[in-house]
């Protein structure tokens, strides 16, 4: 028999019919083609911003100023900005070795940045290098035409721009063995609890989850 109440209803767990699809890396990159060969270079380089820095729309089109790319003062990191706290933190963009670390979205800031001589917001809708933004910082345009960009390229068409930033980024974070307290400062989270809601569920880290236990098992079992 099924209890007549929820057992967790108490623990603070909350179900929600709505969740936003997230991303693989493939699907990224197959938008990313698509995006440019339409003719919206801006969507491409906007879907790998959210990807590596796990962005949001709002930072990506609206707060991010060519001055906070590889300024004078901080010539080797981008500084990242959490748009609803308004806080932000400079990310390095090489490794120890000065080899860099995002080498694809590097070159198309650094090319982006050589047409922004006197600064100003980063990025502009193509061809007009109008803001992307409309009144009262709505971003419809940036849905609607990466709609198009998805339906173009075949992908799921459940997926929206939002899918392959915060959302598909996070979740391949997540796969990728990050700690949560890496996750929360990459992600710039105030609490576990916010960030959960962008990570979503992941086959394969809870099969090498499993497989480590099996494996303990099997060394305990030889002692």
């Amino acid at each position: 028999m099924f209890p007549p109440r929820n057992p967790f209803e108490k623990m603070g767990l909350k179900s929600t019919s709505r969740e936003t699809p997230h991303a693989n890396f493939d699907e990224l990159m197959a938008f990313r083609a698509k995006a440019f060969e339409m003719e919206f270079a801006s969507l491409a380089t906007g879907v790998l911003i959210g990807w590596e820095w796990l962005q949001r729309k709002a930072h990506i089109f609206i707060r991010f100023m060519a001055e906070h790319y590889r300024p004078d003062s901080h010539p080797n990191h981008v500084y990242v900005i959490n748009y609803k706290t308004s806080t932000g933190s400079w990310e390095p963009l090489f490794d120890k070795k000065g080899k860099p670390l995002y080498p694809l979205l590097m070159a198309e800031l650094d090319a982006m940045k050589a047409l922004r001589p006197t600064g100003g917001m980063m990025l502009r809708r193509d061809g007009s290098s109008l803001p992307w933004s409309g009144k009262g910082e709505m971003l419809t345009q940036v849905e609607r035409i990466s709609k198009k960009i998805i339906i173009a390229a075949g992908l799921r068409p459940e997926l929206t721009f939002t899918s392959f930033g915060r959302h598909g980024g996070a979740t391949e974070s997540k796969s990728s063995g990050l700690t949560t307290l890496q996750l929360m400062n990459k992600g710039q989270w105030s609490s576990v609890a916010a960030m959960a809601n962008y990570l979503h569920d992941d086959d394969k880290g809870k099969q090498q989850a499993q497989i480590k236990r099996i494996k303990r098992r099997k060394q305990v079992a030889k002692k």
